[in-house]
């Protein structure tokens, strides 16, 4: 009841404040050490230093689908019609929702700079060319390469840098605090509904120093959360801080502020208590 409580107030302070102008592009490497990765940035209003996270899209991509089938590659000096103006709604309002909290948002874009700004349709994990995006050996690498860019910001507090992931988006997260482990990289990770599966996975279980929360639909028509509870309770036995929130009646994208998504009373409920959630994981490193 707090968290709705909670959620209902945060939803009235965004809803006052004045529309946020679109956010700014910026452009840092990859891990990988080659692929230029374009990315949006949410600032604050208020000047830093400030708490930052890194925000990791769905195979669908980071921009609206009525811009998708249109996308070219988005990378520096090229004009795409997918660009800062054309994100899509879950992703500005997130972007949006993390300035108003006094938190800066990067969004990178891990398919445009390789030329797949137009995502990937639903079951499409079997594509030749999503297996150059994939979850496990490429994308990780964008989000490492996220972290270093913010660390080097002299508005960001490089010690609280966190990690947001959807879906595909999600698994890399997953993917990322395995390769992080036991040493200081994002301070938390927020996870929602993500594939854990073999195939998304680079190991059963998450092993990792800092606290993760999985939010999970409990009717996701696109994966298993039965499957992201058994990898919850592996990672809880090999001592990993996993919170897990299963909404009952919620789907996949539960969070989607559109009018399909925000038509079924579960993913309503489901998308107030997530933010809440979320938010308190982020205010919970304030404490000494």
């Amino acid at each position: 009841m707090i968290f709705r409580l909670i959620a209902v107030l945060l939803f009235l302070l965004i809803a006052a404040m004045p529309a946020q102008a679109e956010p700014e592009t910026v452009y840092f490497k990859s891990a990988d050490g080659q692929t230029d990765i374009a990315g949006y940035l949410f600032r604050p209003r208020a000047p830093g230093p400030r708490p930052a996270i890194v925000l990791l899209h769905g195979r669908a991509g980071p921009y609206s689908a009525n811009f998708n089938k249109d996308c070219e590659q988005v990378a520096r000096g090229i004009r795409s019609p997918c660009n800062a103006a054309t994100l899509s709604k879950r992703h500005m309002m997130w972007g949006e929702f993390w300035a108003a909290r006094g938190v800066i948002a990067l969004l990178p874009d891990s398919f445009g700079p390789r030329g797949m700004a137009h995502g990937f349709g639903r079951f499409s994990h079997g594509d030749p060319e999503r297996d150059e995006v994939n979850e496990k050996t490429v994308r990780p690498l964008d989000a490492e390469g996220a972290l270093a860019y913010l660390r080097g910001r002299n508005d960001v507090v490089a010690s609280r840098v966190f990690l947001q992931g959807w879906s595909n988006g999600g698994s890399t997260a997953l993917n990322v605090m395995i390769r992080q482990g036991a040493s200081a990289g994002f301070r938390a990770a927020l996870v929602f509904y993500p594939g854990c599966g073999r195939e998304a996975l680079l190991e059963n279980a998450v092993a990792t120093a800092s606290p993760l929360s999985m939010f999970l639909g409990a009717d996701d028509e696109e994966v298993s959360p039965a499957n992201c509870q058994h990898v919850a309770e592996r990672s809880l036995k090999a001592g990993t801080n996993i919170a897990v929130m299963l909404y009952p009646d919620a789907t996949h994208d539960f969070d989607d502020p559109g009018e399909r998504r925000q038509a079924v009373p579960g993913n309503q409920a489901a998308k107030a208590d997530a933010m809440a959630r979320a938010a308190a994981v982020i205010d919970e490193t304030r404490k000494p």
